[in-house]
C-alpha cells in the first residue's frame, strides 16, 4: 500500500519547529537552503536526515513561507535581544576575555 501523506517537521511542544525524527530543526535546514544549498548537500551536512526528510522540510518550508520567514525574523530578533542582554550582563568578562585575546 502506498502512503498518500507523510508529515516530515513537526511542531514542538517548546513551539520549535523539528524535522521529524531528526532532532534537526527547521530553521536549520531552511538558513543552508536559503543560502543556496542543494538538497543533497543539506543532507550531507545533515547526515541525521536522508535525502527525502529534507525535500520534505523544504517542500514544508515553501508551502508555508510567510509564516515561517515571520517565525525566523521572530527567532532573529528574541537571539539579539538574549544577546544583548548576555552581553549587559556579563560584560565585566567579556571585556577581560577580549582584552587576553589582543595580548
Amino acid at each position: 500500500m502506498i502512503e498518500t501523506a507523510v508529515s516530515y517537521v513537526v511542531k514542538t511542544p517548546e513551539g520549535h519547529w523539528q524535522v521529524v525524527g531528526s532532532g534537526v530543526s527547521l530553521e536549520s535546514v531552511v538558513y543552508v537552503y536559503r543560502e543556496g544549498l542543494s538538497a543533497d548537500a543539506i543532507a550531507a551536512e545533515f547526515p541525521s536526515l536522508s535525502l527525502e526528510q529534507v525535500h520534505g522540510a523544504i517542500a514544508f518550508y515553501l508551502h508555508h513561507r510567510a509564516a515561517m520567514d515571520q517565525h525566523l525574523g521572530e527567532q532573529r530578533l528574541r537571539w539579539a535581544d538574549l544577546k544583548a542582554k548576555s552581553d549587559a550582563a556579563n560584560s565585566a568578562l567579556l571585556d577581560r576575555v577580549r582584552a587576553s585575546k589582543s595580548d
